[in-house]
């Protein structure tokens, strides 16, 4: 493929216009997966558990695939497996020890079931490559409510456990000591996150879910250290990237998913060389005031 091809396929805006008043819905849905990948994301930072979002997509992935195959819901399988592993990960990995040991025999696992159970399916081969990598769905009105109610409550949870759990992820032990229940708070946030896996995959796919999840809240890590400012920037972050990815997606013949991970790579590589600037300078100041 040649240079011209490549962007082509990349970019490619004919019919832009007539593309865009069928995928309404999908913006929606995508800037309210954006919304909760990015308040879900902060805590994910705070309490260390990228590598666990891994897992836990992997075992989503099994459950979407295993739907897929008997001819059930895609979302509902890709739901019971993040929430089966949550709680597996949430019951078991009491230490962070634990916790990666349990994720690196949870992994592998998941995938070789997803693989099994697409390998075993006949339809088509489009189903089968956007449970990997995403894609842009035609959303309708019926499953816009489903997505939005759901992301809705796992809002709704998170923001009555918000101030407790922000508590036992900076200090679990001295909020253990004050009479936080931290292994239940954990436990809830576990199964929160897990919904919110199986909820990002149908944008970006099980294999990229780290684009919603993890950099949006990294990004804003890096250049702020205010805990609502983080918040804040987290969410635009998050939406950002996942609209921006599908209008982008439009003009293109490639999956959503290189796309909105583009677009948070981007934005991460943005605030951290922001980060870096400021920490200099503010070293370069105290290093002043000593002379």
């Amino acid at each position: 493929m040649d240079l011209e091809s490549f962007l082509q396929s990349v970019f490619n805006f004919e019919n832009y216009g007539e593309l865009l008043a069928l995928v309404q819905n999908s913006l929606w849905a995508g800037a309210v997966l954006g919304l909760l990948g990015g308040l879900v994301g902060t805590f994910v930072m705070k309490r260390d558990l990228a590598f666990a979002v891994h897992g836990i997509s992997e075992l989503s992935f099994a459950g979407a695939a295993f739907a897929l195959l008997i001819g059930t819901d895609v979302v509902f399988g890709s739901l019971v497996g993040s929430v089966a592993a949550a709680l597996l990960l949430g019951l078991m990995g009491v230490r962070a020890r634990d916790k990666n040991s349990i994720i690196g025999v949870i992994m592998p696992f998941g995938l070789g079931l997803g693989i099994l159970f697409l390998s075993l399916y006949e339809g088509r081969a489009a189903n089968k490559f956007g449970l990997l990598t995403g894609q842009i769905v035609s959303v309708d009105t019926v499953q816009l409510q489903v997505l939005a109610g759901t992301a809705v409550a796992v809002m709704a949870a998170l923001c009555f456990i918000w101030r407790p759990l922000s508590f036992a992820s900076v200090d679990p032990e001295l909020a253990e000591a004050r009479g936080v229940p931290v292994r239940m708070l954990a436990l809830v946030f576990m199964v929160l996150l897990g919904v919110s896996v199986a909820l990002s995959i149908q944008i970006v796919g099980a294999l990229l879910v780290l684009a919603l999840l993890i950099t949006p809240a990294a990004a804003a890590l890096r250049v702020t250290s205010s805990p609502r400012l983080v918040v804040l920037l987290s969410v635009v972050f998050a939406v950002s990237a996942t609209v921006g990815g599908i209008l982008l997606a439009l003009g293109g013949r490639i999956p959503i998913s290189p796309y909105v991970t583009t677009l948070s790579f981007l934005i991460y590589v943005v605030c951290r060389v922001i980060g870096s600037v400021r920490a200099k300078r503010g070293l370069n100041g105290r290093v002043m005031r000593t002379a």
